[in-house]
C-alpha cells in the first residue's frame, strides 16, 4: 500500500484481486569503472521492487489465493504492459500476478 499527500488529500492505492504494485529500477548510467552509458544504450528496464500486493484471487467458496509475491520482492516484468501509476512525481506500475515473469533471488 502506498499513502500518499495530494493537494492535502490522503491517497491511498491498494492493489485489487491478484493485482502486484511495482516501482522499475532505475538503470545504471555509468559503469563500475567510471564510464557514462548513453540512454540509446540501455535495453527497457524489466526489473522491479513490489511495493503493495492485493488480496488474492476469491475461491467459490469464499477463500483466497494469496499472490506468490509480497512488498520487497523483486521480480522481472515483461517487456510491455502494466498500467502506468504516477504518484508525488514517482512512477509505479500496476500489474496482474500472472503477467509478472518471475521473482528474482538475492
Amino acid at each position: 500500500m502506498i499513502t500518499t499527500h495530494a493537494s492535502g488529500a490522503l491517497k491511498k492505492i491498494i492493489p485489487l484481486f491478484d493485482r502486484v504494485l511495482v516501482e522499475r529500477f532505475a538503470p545504471a548510467l555509468k559503469t563500475k569503472g567510471g564510464l557514462h552509458i548513453p540512454e540509446k544504450a540501455l535495453g527497457k528496464v524489466l526489473n522491479a521492487t513490489v511495493v503493495a500486493v492485493g488480496k488474492g484471487i476469491r475461491q467459490k467458496d469464499g477463500t483466497y489465493v494469496s499472490v506468490s509475491v509480497q512488498p520487497g520482492d523483486k521480480v522481472l516484468l515483461p517487456e510491455y504492459g502494466g498500467t502506468k501509476v504516477e504518484l508525488e512525481e514517482k512512477e509505479y506500475f500496476i500489474f496482474k500476478e500472472a503477467d509478472i515473469l518471475a521473482k528474482l533471488e538475492h
